[in-house]
């Protein structure tokens, strides 16, 4: 025990801040040890009031849990105060004396045993004192151990806290004033502040506007219809009640009961009154906005149709909220179908073609314009007349259509005789059954005598004998069943377009006798329409032409160098020649026949004798590069059909499931193709090369019938393995690249691969964005490694060629014909992903330019969010 004026209390005096720090240290410890339980159901129950979950509870509920918390307080406040031990002064002395080197405060408590009567001892006895004295005098405060870890393994206080910090970050506190009213009844304070209440509108979640607070809204509400009203009243029950007349329920509904609740929702209906009675009650005027039908219009009521058959459908359409879906409806008018010959029968009963209609993949459905392209030419409707009606969905199912649309459906169009001849009969077959039997004896007929020039070669010839015994046979046996008839269909169209595309010598010469049919229709003095008729089917062989041409120059190579030549050649593109048929046609119009007569002679010299060149494109790079092309466009295609599977998923109700099979049912291919130029896989010439590697492959990824996502996804990474295999040799960085770049890319389709097998489409989308990243950024690489290999340290893009024309950004040659731009493809050239990156890079500056005008920067602005 110290005495007064020893060094002990001497030096415990000086220290009396660290040491009651100490204390404060002891004491906090001792209260979080046994209180920590206390603690933890208390910051619980505050984290769920400020949440305000106790409003979503009945009263009965919520007065129970009240009970249940306060004993459970009790409980743990009685077992924390049985368990707090209040420290004393001596127990914060010695954890001060436990810090400090050597115990100084115990060395200064302690009295000299012996020698105190020894000068020598007693002097080295007080030099010890003092050494201690001073070491006593550097004391700090020890901290308290706070650690709860040993009395709570489980980590309850921890998730304690969390509650109370969720419910003070994404709650109120002020909702804590709340919670007497509910357990009282309104009593006390809260019947001194007064009743409130809170509410607010939600729309439908497809309109995709923001919820409204009542508070914050004055007179006229608008909301559309199906919003939920939700409201809450606090304070005494009865003190506020509901009115309102916009649900359209009956009035029974809307008796006191319901009108005085906590908690009220509806739906609006109709145009009302929602009125709050009671003290700081409000009122206002709802006006429901009905959710308007979506239109649909044909643009120009025409449907465009290519020399193949495929038409084109322009088509806007618009809603207030978005169109969610659409498809054209085409049905058969059988009030002007020509019922003679083959079609005289009664037709087999078949139901109306039904093509899904392309939506924009990015921007906004309220209004848009696209068009739906199809090529229906094989199916039995084609060349007859129809009526097509376009229709659009919106989310909650209403529909909108189009006025009906008469026209003939586009099909392709057969000018060799025997070609048509054959054709017809097909449609005949298709028409009805019964037909089988006359369709077999005007095949008969039309092969009765092959050595009258109507057939041009024997191997035509012999496929219409095995296909004349084939239908012959099923007639015998009671005629063709539906999978007959539909093979010998089959067949019969292979051989028309067999007979009707023929080689190139047919191709000049179906164009020559429409040069000449169209020649003696000017000196005739035909009429107007029957020129029109003549001057399209001109334009039609000619396209015919043009492409045997093309065909044949890259069967045979290009080996006219003399013909290549400034000198003894002239370069026209295929919109010079529009020009020259258009300024035919317009002569004709005018009636100026001399001199379209002349133009159309030499229109028909100039055919004769153009020869169609290319540039190297058997080269072993470039052939590598096509091929890279139709990979990255068949796995663009597979990740679109992920895509569309993805959505079905989320809105199964989206699309019919009967439109997604148009194919089988109608016979058509038809595919929808958007303004921005992506288009769903077809069975287009562009979509395949005959030979080459990987060829098979491409087949299977192309989509043949019942094939899985993954099975395609696996036909296109051994394809892509195949091309990387068949690689010429590029040196450089650039080359080492592009390698690269094309492993990773057989990387990421395994990873697509893996994932369409286990259902995870989100994933298999992830990967195959990748490998379409990972193979343009290949085939970019793999451009600039060619481009060095051909023309080292060269101008590059033909930018240096002197006799080059000047290019717009696009990369088109301007001053093509009598049009300012050019309708050849923009995707030309050994780097088109880099030109596409330059020209997104410089929309994007010139929308940063705010002096240029309003309605370029509202363009350019649309075309970032387009694309």
């Amino acid at each position: 025990m110290s005495r007064p004026g020893d060094p002990l209390t001497t030096a415990i005096a000086r220290l009396r801040l660290p040491l009651g720090l100490t204390w404060a240290g002891l004491l906090a410890e001792r209260v979080a040890r046994a209180f920590w339980p206390l603690l933890s159901l208390l910051a619980v129950v505050a984290g769920a009031v400020f949440l305000g979950l106790y409003e979503h509870v009945s009263p009965g509920v919520f007065q129970a849990g009240a009970v249940i918390f306060a004993l459970a307080a009790l409980a743990l406040g009685l077992r924390g105060l049985l368990r707090l031990r209040w420290p004393r002064r001596a127990e914060a002395v010695a954890r001060l004396d436990a810090s400090l080197d050597g115990r100084p405060l115990a060395a200064l408590g302690d009295a000299q045993a012996i020698g105190r009567d020894d000068a020598a001892s007693a002097a080295l006895w007080r030099a010890h004192q003092a050494r201690m004295a001073t070491r006593a005098s550097g004391a700090r405060h020890v901290p308290p151990d706070l650690r709860l870890a040993r009395f709570d393994p489980y980590g309850l206080r921890h998730i304690a806290l969390l509650v109370l910090v969720i419910g003070v970050v994404f709650g109120s506190v002020w909702r804590a004033g709340t919670v007497a009213q509910l357990g009282a009844g309104g009593g006390g304070a809260a019947l001194a502040q007064g009743p409130t209440w809170e509410g607010w509108i939600e729309p439908p979640r497809y309109t995709g506007m923001p919820s409204l607070y009542l508070a914050d809204q004055q007179g006229v509400i608008r909301a559309p219809v199906g919003s939920e009203v939700t409201l809450r009243f606090y304070g005494a029950e009865g003190a506020l009640s509901l009115y309102e007349t916009a649900s359209g329920g009956d009035k029974k509904d809307t008796g006191e009961p319901k009108k005085t609740a906590p908690e009220q929702s509806f739906d609006i209906a109709r145009d009302g009154v929602l009125r709050i009675d009671g003290a700081g009650g409000r009122g206002w005027q709802v006006e429901a906005v009905a959710d308007a039908a979506p239109q649909v219009a044909v643009l120009g009521g025409k449907v465009r149709t290519s020399f193949e058959g495929q038409m084109s459908l322009p088509f806007e359409a618009r809603d207030d909220y978005g169109v969610t879906g659409g498809q054209a409806v085409i049905t058969l008018d059988m009030e002007r179908v020509a019922r003679r010959h083959g079609l005289v029968a009664e037709p087999e009963p078949r139901g109306p073609i039904r093509l899904d209609l392309p939506l924009p993949m990015m921007g906004d459905r309220t209004e848009f314009s696209e068009a739906l392209v199809a090529n229906l030419s094989q199916h039995p409707w084609a060349h007859l007349p129809v009526t097509i009606r376009v229709k659009v969905t919106d989310s909650i199912g209403q529909e909108g259509q189009s006025g009906p649309v008469e026209m003939t459906l586009p099909a392709r169009r057969f000018f060799d005789p025997l070609a048509a001849a054959v054709i017809e009969q097909r449609r005949d077959l298709l028409w009805s059954r019964d037909n089988a039997t006359r369709v077999a004896q005007v095949l008969r007929a039309i092969s009765y005598k092959p050595s009258d020039g109507l057939f041009r070669s024997s191997g035509t010839y012999l496929q219409l004998r095995v296909i004349l015994r084939r239908l012959e046979a099923m007639v015998a046996a009671g005629g063709p069943d539906a999978a007959g008839r539909d093979q010998i269909a089959q067949a019969l169209w292979d051989l028309g377009v067999l007979i009707e595309d023929g080689d190139i010598g047919d191709a000049l010469e179906r164009m020559r006798a429409a040069q000449e049919r169209l020649s003696e229709a000017m000196k005739n003095g035909a009429s107007e329409d029957e020129i029109a008729r003549l001057m399209q089917e001109l334009r039609d062989a000619t396209q015919d032409y043009l492409r045997q041409k093309m065909q044949q120059a890259q069967r045979e190579g290009d080996n006219g160098g003399d013909q290549r030549s400034a000198e003894n050649s002239m370069r026209m593109s295929q919109q010079d020649l529009q020009d020259m048929m258009d300024r035919i046609q317009e002569l004709m119009e005018q009636g100026r026949f001399a001199e379209a007569q002349q133009a159309l002679e030499e229109f028909q010299r100039m055919m004769e004798n153009m020869q169609v060149t290319q540039g190297q494109r058997g080269s072993e790079g470039q052939q590598a590069m096509e091929g890279l092309a139709d990979t990255l466009r068949d796995q663009q295609g597979l990740s679109d059909q992920a895509f569309r599977d993805l959505q079905e998923q989320f809105n199964p109700n989206a699309q019919s499931g009967q439109s997604q099979q148009n194919e089988g049912r109608s016979g058509g291919e038809g595919r929808g193709q958007s303004h921005d130029g992506q288009q769903g896989q077809g069975g287009g010439e562009g979509g395949t090369r005959p030979g080459g590697e990987g060829a098979e492959a491409r087949e299977r990824a192309e989509g043949g019938e019942g094939g899985s996502l993954a099975d395609r996804q696996e036909a296109l990474r051994r394809q892509l393995e195949q091309q990387r295999g068949a690689l010429p040799q590029l040196g450089g960085e650039a080359g080492d690249a592009a390698r690269e770049s094309l492993e990773r890319a057989e990387r990421s389709m395994q990873g697509a691969e893996d994932s369409l097998r286990n259902d995870d489409l989100a994933g298999a989308l992830e990967d195959q964005a990748d490998a379409m990243e990972a193979l343009r950024e290949g085939m970019r690489s793999m451009g600039e490694a060619m481009a060095r290999n051909t023309n080292p340290g060269g101008p590059r893009d033909g930018r240096g060629d002197p006799g080059r024309a000047q290019a717009d950004p696009l990369g088109r040659e301007a001053g093509q014909g009598r049009q300012a731009g050019t309708q050849d493809s923009l995707l030309q050239g050994e780097d088109v992903y880099r030109r596409a990156r330059d020209l997104l890079d410089e929309i994007r500056r010139r929308s940063g330019e705010g002096e240029r005008p309003d309605i370029e920067l509202d363009y350019l602005r649309r075309l970032l969010d387009r694309f």
